[in-house]
């Protein structure tokens, strides 16, 4: 970590604990975290993330991705990726900060600059980027608020709208600017994993994805593949798998019922691309996370 960052650690370890933190701020969350000694499935949102301390690798089919607190992340729409925490322990854990991005208020903020016009994204659907002086004095406004709640209805927007304009200055302003807007590749697609995270314990059924994206079949299998490295059957698959692991970790169930609980027709089905997705069949891989973490297994 850069001296640049310690007032932002300052106040981000003032206000949040171990795990992810929902502040006061709307969209604004805190993460605290350990160094992982393996990769772990998640689902990354819609959102800016910038690390505070520590780093991380994120995955996405063969493609790796490094950020720091010298870089920020920029994820355009859900992305289930592969990740592992760098550089962090008890004295010095993982800390990030993120913002989850209404396209409204980036399409509000876009509406006040000069209109460029934007050819489609072509690629995957995150970019990581060198941090800014700009950027890193407009966090701090931001993040300050937490320690002044009373102002946080009125200048929090301020704060918001501010940093959102210097991200759309910034590199990945052309992928900013497809998110606010709903009806350009990026935007349907945005609407297509919206339709799947909504519908993703039924059977997938391409003729309504073609009709929530408003695409063609050849045109969404295209621009979805693109964007997420994944075709939408593979997407709802990890989606199902991050669910069903969730559902092992949360209580006392087997593993059968919790494959019909997250969709799957076939128990045998799950347990093989459960051990393929995270290397170990769902009783070994629960009982080594609660290992890991601390937490008793259960009888």
């Amino acid at each position: 970590m850069t001296n640049h960052l310690m007032p932002h650690l300052d106040i981000a370890l003032r206000h949040a604990f171990s795990g992810l933190n929902i502040t006061p701020i709307p969209r604004l969350e805190i993460s605290v975290g350990q160094a992982t000694t393996g990769k772990a499935p998640c689902l990354y949102r819609s959102m800016i993330c910038f690390i505070l301390q520590g780093s991380k690798h994120v995955a996405i089919n063969d493609d790796l991705l490094s950020y720091d607190p010298a870089h920020y992340l920029i994820s355009a729409l859900d992305l289930p990726l592969i990740g592992q925490i760098l550089d962090a322990d008890d004295g010095q854990p993982y800390v990030a900060v993120s913002l989850v991005l209404d396209p409204a208020i980036l399409a509000d903020v876009a509406s006040t600059m000069p209109q460029v016009r934007d050819i489609d994204p072509q690629g995957i659907g995150i970019a990581i980027n060198p941090m800014t002086a700009p950027l890193r004095d407009t966090l701090l406004r931001l993040l300050s608020l937490l320690d002044t709640p009373a102002d946080i209805p009125v200048l929090a927007p301020r704060a918001e709208r501010e940093l959102l304009y210097r991200l759309l200055q910034g590199p990945q302003g052309r992928l900013l600017r497809q998110i606010a807007r709903p009806e350009g590749a990026l935007g349907r697609i945005r609407r297509a994993v919206g339709w799947i995270r909504d519908n993703q314990n039924t059977r997938l059924r391409i003729e309504a994805l073609c009709d929530a994206s408003g695409m063609s079949r050849a045109s969404l299998h295209r621009h979805f593949l693109a964007m997420t490295g994944l075709s939408p059957l593979q997407y709802q698959k990890q989606l199902r798998l991050q669910e069903a692991r969730q559902l092992l970790l949360a209580g006392d169930h087997s593993a059968s019922d919790v494959a019909f609980a997250v969709g799957y027709e076939s128990a045998s089905q799950f347990s093989r691309e459960y051990l393929r997705q995270f290397g170990a069949p769902p009783a070994r891989d629960v009982r080594q996370i609660r290992q890991a973490i601390g937490e008793p297994a259960l009888a």
